[in-house]
């Protein structure tokens, strides 16, 4: 032992303890591991250290004074060895020692994904390792898409968790293939690439779609360019499809593979127009029918074939001659480039009915046809496909009265007609039915004769009058003010309804204008010649309220005959007024017979009998007053001759009585 360690041992303690300090933490050691027990009882815990640091009694403040101090038995022990063989390096051999035991690990951050190697395999998970100071475990469901996995393989798997609740490595294929997947589907959504999927499942409005291992979803509508029902049969199928749309937020994408059709389609359409002429015939498919046409399918092109450009006769609906799927040779009408429109023919690829018209079809021949058109003034009458005629409603009967197409004719009915005109250059053609019987107006006279009777059936009313027809094609009108004697009517149909039969009298005829006057009343003679009396004015009937208005009343009088009562005149004793089907007395106060009218009043009555009642007491009072001043002649006559000679007597007495008087005075 040397002196300078027996003279200053504590100057050497100060200098190489921060030495060994440093050194004992950053060695390593190849002996035997100890315990953690072992370990803290070799070395002196930090808490003893701080209980010996008060039994000293220097002061930190003063400065220790040197004195000599008596030699140790560890004032030369080598601090820097222990018994676990732990040797200290300089700090160079650290620093290279630290970098190369840093360099064996990767630096790893939790969401990142890396390459892992398979180190082992287990009957559930794989074990992978990453370069990481842990292994991590992946379940082998995850690996499902490599059957033939071993050990020594390298595979991408995502760093879920560098250190889980139980400290381990948390790693995800499944996670690191999404990752991948979805980086995949944004690149080709940007570059409109064209991928290959699996429709794994069908779900709610269209299928699952697995690309590059993700999800993603394909409507029912981006399937195909026709509408799809059974989803069913894609699911398994390996398709190609277009990355329509993507969400970044949620890491959602939508496929298409409607759009790869449609853009195949786009290309055989423009090749289809490119080479497109007027009158070019080409071969199409029925793909839908509708009420005004049907769309064919030209091999990626749709035109349209109107229904009036189907046949050259009349159809009312495509699917009399059409049916989906039929394949036509159809003729190209017209298109347009700009709006991809393009007009079909089928009736144009054969020659027009009325170019090869049947020679014996002319003027004055007789021919048969079905009705397809019926308008207000005639009906079409169809003679071959394509070839019409037109039967105007003066054409349908020799009568006079007019006729309602759309009643006369019906739908699809047969008729036969006489040709009248034809005119091939224009192609119209007329036609007449009543022209295949003779005009009986040639010969109305004989069988028609003024003042004849007969039965006729009533075809029309109007507000005028009735129309009847004797026999066909002969008819005439019966004006409404012939149909009664009594009665006035506001509309014929109060009296007759059409179909019924009515008796009818011939009262004109007009030949030129082909007219029967026809009557009905004059059956039977005028009784207003013998109501005349009956009705006169003054008599008073009892009649029933049929019908008021705001003029009045009409009554329903004997004999059938009706009469009209004035507001003024329904008015009763009381006050008040005859109600409807109210039957009382009314007096006759107007009569006239040319215009077939008869006024009636109810409150004449009653007025009449009050005005009587009130002359009858006039006529008593008079007849009493005459009575009572005859009375009184007779009287005053009586008087005057007994009292002559008294009324001189009297005057005597009065002047008398004067004298008296005059008299007493003077006394």
């Amino acid at each position: 032992m040397s002196d300078n360690n027996i003279v200053n041992p504590n100057a050497e303690a100060q200098e190489n303890a921060p030495v060994e300090q440093t050194e004992a933490t950053t060695a390593t050691t190849n002996a035997p591991e100890q315990t953690p027990e072992a370990t803290a009882a070799e070395q002196p815990t930090e808490e003893a250290a701080q209980q010996e640091a008060p039994q000293q009694d220097i002061p930190q403040e003063e400065a220790p004074k040197e004195e000599v101090q008596q030699e140790s038995a560890h004032d030369d022990f080598d601090w820097s060895v222990d018994k676990r063989n732990v040797s200290s390096y300089s700090k160079e051999d650290q620093q290279k020692y630290d970098q190369v035991y840093e360099s064996t690990f990767v630096q790893v951050d939790d969401g990142t994904v890396v390459d892992a190697t398979i180190v082992g395999l287990t009957k559930t998970d794989a074990v992978l390792n990453i370069g990481f100071k842990s292994d991590g475990l992946v379940s082998l469901n995850e690996f499902r898409d490599m059957p033939g996995l071993k050990i020594g393989d390298v595979v991408e798997v995502m760093v879920v968790e560098k250190e889980d609740r139980q400290g381990h490595l948390n790693l995800s294929r499944k996670s690191a293939r999404t990752t991948r997947a979805w980086e995949k589907i944004v690149e080709v959504h940007k570059t409109g690439e064209i991928v290959t999927g699996l429709v794994t499942s069908k779900t709610k409005g269209g299928l699952i779609v697995d690309i590059f291992g993700m999800e993603t979803f394909l409507p029912g509508s981006q399937i195909d360019v026709k509408p799809v029902t059974d989803y069913d049969q894609f699911v398994g199928k390996t398709m190609e499809f277009k990355v329509v749309k993507v969400n970044e937020t949620i890491k959602n994408a939508v496929v298409s593979h409607k759009a790869l059709i449609e853009s195949d389609i786009e290309a055989q359409r423009a090749q289809i127009i490119s080479q497109l002429e007027k009158g070019q015939v080409l071969e199409g498919t029925v793909k839908n029918i509708t009420d005004f046409g049907a769309f064919m399918d030209l091999g990626g092109l749709d035109g349209l074939l109107y229904i009036t450009d189907i046949s050259w006769g009349r159809i009312n609906h495509p699917q009399e001659v059409l049916q989906l799927d039929q394949k036509l040779q159809v003729v190209v009408l017209d298109f347009d480039d700009d709006k991809r429109r393009i007009s079909l023919g089928l009736k144009q690829l054969t020659p027009h009915p009325w170019d090869i018209l049947p020679e014996g079809l002319q003027e004055g021949s007789v021919v048969k046809g079905k009705v397809v058109n019926i308008e207000d003034y005639g009906a079409f009458l169809e003679i071959q496909p394509g070839v019409e005629g037109l039967v105007h409603v003066s054409e349908i009967t020799w009568a006079n009265t007019p006729i309602n197409a759309k009643e006369f004719f019906t739908m699809g009915e047969e008729y036969e007609a006489k040709v009248v005109t034809l005119d091939k250059d224009t192609r119209k053609m007329s036609l007449s039915i009543k022209q295949l019987t003779d005009d009986p107006w040639n010969t109305i006279e004989n069988k028609f004769p003024e003042d004849s009777k007969h039965k006729g059936s009533v075809k029309n009313i109007t507000p005028y009058g009735v129309f009847v027809e004797l026999e066909p094609g002969i008819g005439g009108m019966i004006h409404i003010s012939d149909l009664s004697w009594l009665k006035r009517f506001n509309h014929p149909s109060e009296y007759v309804k059409v179909g019924e039969e009515i008796d009818t009298i011939i009262l004109s005829i007009d030949k030129d204008n082909r007219k029967l006057q026809l009557g009905h009343k004059q059956l039977e003679e005028d009784p207003w010649n013998a109501l005349e009396d009956t009705f006169a004015v003054g008599t008073v009937h009892e009649a029933t309220v049929t019908r008021r208005d705001d003029k009045g009343a009409l009554v329903q009088l004997p004999y059938g005959l009706e009469g009209f009562v004035p507001n003024r005149h329904l008015g009763k004793e009381d006050g008040k007024s005859i109600e409807m089907d109210e039957t009382n007395k009314f007096v006759v106060i107007e009569f006239d017979r040319n215009e077939k009218r008869i006024v009636l009043s109810h409150a004449r009555i009653w007025e009449q009998e009050q005005a009587d009642a009130k002359e009858a007491v006039k006529k008593e009072a008079r007849a009493e007053a005459e009575t009572a001043r005859k009375t009184v002649k007779n009287i005053q006559s009586k008087v005057e001759k007994s009292t002559l000679g008294d009324l001189g007597a009297l005057a005597d007495i009065k002047a008398k009585l004067k004298e008296e008087e005059k008299n007493n005075e003077n006394k």
